[in-house]
């Protein structure tokens, strides 16, 4: 069974509708895209502060450890030349 005329003609109307050159549609998805390309931009200037802010985190974290370890090894060293 062969399709009729009236069906190709409504499915001829739906592809022309939704791929045409300046149709409603067409002109929708551009702006999406350009919301899409915009929401990634933000996010990724979003993150590279995070990532900045974790890396004085560890680093401040570190020196902490440090300085904490030398101050705990210097009452022994003390201890050891009193003694």
């Amino acid at each position: 069974m062969a399709p009729s005329f009236w069906q190709l003609l409504i499915v001829l109307a739906i592809i022309l509708l939704l791929f045409g050159g300046r149709g409603k549609i067409s002109a929708l998805m551009g702006d999406f895209g350009r919301g899409l390309k915009s929401f990634k931009k933000s996010v990724k200037d979003d993150e590279e502060p995070a990532e900045q802010t974790t890396a004085k985190t560890i680093e401040a974290e570190a020196v902490k450890t440090t300085a904490e370890s030398q101050s705990a090894e210097q009452p022994k060293q003390d201890k050891a030349a009193a003694g």
